[in-house]
């Protein structure tokens, strides 16, 4: 059940970080949760935009408490109650874990375009990281400069690897879509079997394959009472499911990273790529 209680939502004062916060309202306020903004000061200081830097040589305590004021001072408008505002030193990271493991926090909120505090979150090993080591849902904005989304989605694609996971993350995102008064489609993706498609003897072991896909997909998500139209397509996954959402003008992707202990499904080993190329925000669960 998504049942969320408590968002983190880790800022930067990037651009990209501050234009996530209507989302992060929006969720908020629909689900009645209680919201805490965390900012890092990370281990090679880098002044976001707005914030005057200490002088150099200061300490973390003096670049924390520089930190601190200027987060006291951002103007979070429209929440029910208002957030949590805190202050750490450290790996942005490992502190996001941390928090997360911590104060039972129900969902990670994080952009993925800027150039502040936690630039290198959003491009590079950081988010594969969060998403890795973080155990609930993360939510990560359109990596793109303006964000075209609805703040609070109206129609979820949500793609399933065909795992023995995806009837769970079917429910879960029913679930979620039901809560926040969106629709949502059921995507899966089969692989090309072979470059040469064009061949009549491939294009029939091809839509043998696809339609496999279909009837065990659709028998597992029936046996768990979820009678929803399953949509399949032949691709690259990333290319595909990242496609599909801007055809379908889709506000939400949802995906399943699967659990730890386990061999990552397809989804969870190309989350980064698809986060990086998806027109949407992607809730990756």
């Amino acid at each position: 059940m998504s049942n969320i209680r408590h968002i983190l939502f880790p800022l930067d004062f990037s651009a990209a970080g501050l234009a996530a916060i209507p989302f992060v309202r929006a969720l908020a306020n629909r689900f009645h949760a209680k919201v805490t903004v965390l900012s890092v000061v990370p281990p090679a200081w880098v002044s976001p935009p707005g914030l005057i830097p200490p002088p150099a040589g200061s300490d973390p305590v003096a670049l924390q408490n520089a930190l601190q004021a200027h987060l006291d001072k951002l103007a979070i408008e429209g929440l029910e109650s208002p957030p949590a505002r805190l202050t750490a030193v450290g790996d942005p990271a490992a502190k996001i874990a941390e928090f997360t493991r911590d104060n039972g926090v129900d969902l990670v909120m994080i952009p993925t375009h800027g150039h502040g505090l936690f630039r290198s979150l959003l491009v590079g090993s950081v988010t594969s990281k969060v998403l890795h080591d973080v155990h609930c849902p993360v939510w990560t904005a359109a990596h793109a400069e303006k964000q075209h989304a609805q703040e609070a989605p109206r129609k979820i694609l949500c793609a399933l690897d065909g795992s023995e996971n995806s009837v769970a993350l079917a429910k879960w995102a029913v679930d979620f879509s039901q809560q926040v008064g969106a629709s949502v489609q059921l995507f899966h993706v089969v692989r090309p079997i072979s470059d040469w498609l064009s061949l009549e003897s491939e294009q029939a072991l091809q839509e043998a394959l696809r339609a496999e896909s279909r009837t065990r997909i659709e028998s597992g998500l029936k046996s768990a009472g979820l009678d929803l139209p399953l949509r399949v397509a032949v691709g690259k996954i990333v290319a595909t499911i990242t496609g599909e959402a801007r055809q379908e003008g889709a506000d939400l992707i949802v995906l399943g990273r699967g659990p730890l202990h386990e061999t990552p499904g397809r989804l969870r080993t190309n989350a980064h790529g698809i986060i990086q190329r998806s027109p949407c925000p992607v809730l990756s669960v």
